[in-house]
């Protein structure tokens, strides 16, 4: 029922459940929601944080940095959602944290098809300094640079996800389109 409540599962009239389908017209919506919420929790965490918000925000980080060498997708969606919400918690506003929460919640489906497309391309890496440079410009109270930063991680993950969309992987094997089909 929880689940249903939250979206994940559909619940039919017969009685079966089904993983609800992730609703791909809406990407540009939950981008830009995410985009104001990741900035505004990142721009009040420059602004109202203490030092051990800080270090809690540098335990968060660490512990997603070790996710992301296990390669494990589950602890990383985890740590990740620990960290930026250990960042909402530094800001001090409560509705816009249980916001953003509701937002990293919806997006986690779409984090792990995310994290999957980074850790086999050729050209992206898993981990980045992104984390660490949010957590220098909070420490300094640099509300803009921490504002920038913010933005910059989703439209990160909002280009990687659209790289993901249009990923071609006809390369793996090789095909001959001229030759007709044989009828074995």
């Amino acid at each position: 029922m929880r689940l249903s409540a939250e979206g994940l599962v559909v619940m039919l009239s017969n009685r079966s459940t089904l993983v609800a389908p992730i609703n791909m017209t809406e990407f540009p919506r939950y981008v830009e929601a995410l985009d104001f919420l990741q900035r505004i929790n990142t721009r009040l965490a420059a602004q109202n944080r203490t030092g051990a918000e800080i270090r809690k925000m540098e335990a968060a980080a660490k512990a997603f940095e070790k996710a992301c060498e296990s390669r494990d997708y589950l602890a990383m969606s985890s740590t990740n959602s620990d960290f930026h919400m250990s960042i909402a918690a530094a800001g001090k506003n409560p509705y816009l944290a249980n916001a953003y929460r509701s937002l990293l919640d919806d997006g986690r489906r779409i984090l792990h098809m995310h994290f999957d497309y980074i850790d086999s391309s050729e050209t992206e890496v898993l981990l980045g300094s992104e984390h660490q440079k949010m957590i220098e410009a909070i420490r300094n109270r640099d509300v803009k640079l921490a504002d920038q930063l913010a933005h910059e991680h989703t439209r990160q993950f909002h280009s990687r996800f659209v790289a993901f969309l249009s990923a071609k992987y006809t390369e793996d094997f090789d095909y001959d389109l001229s030759m007709p089909p044989t009828n074995a």
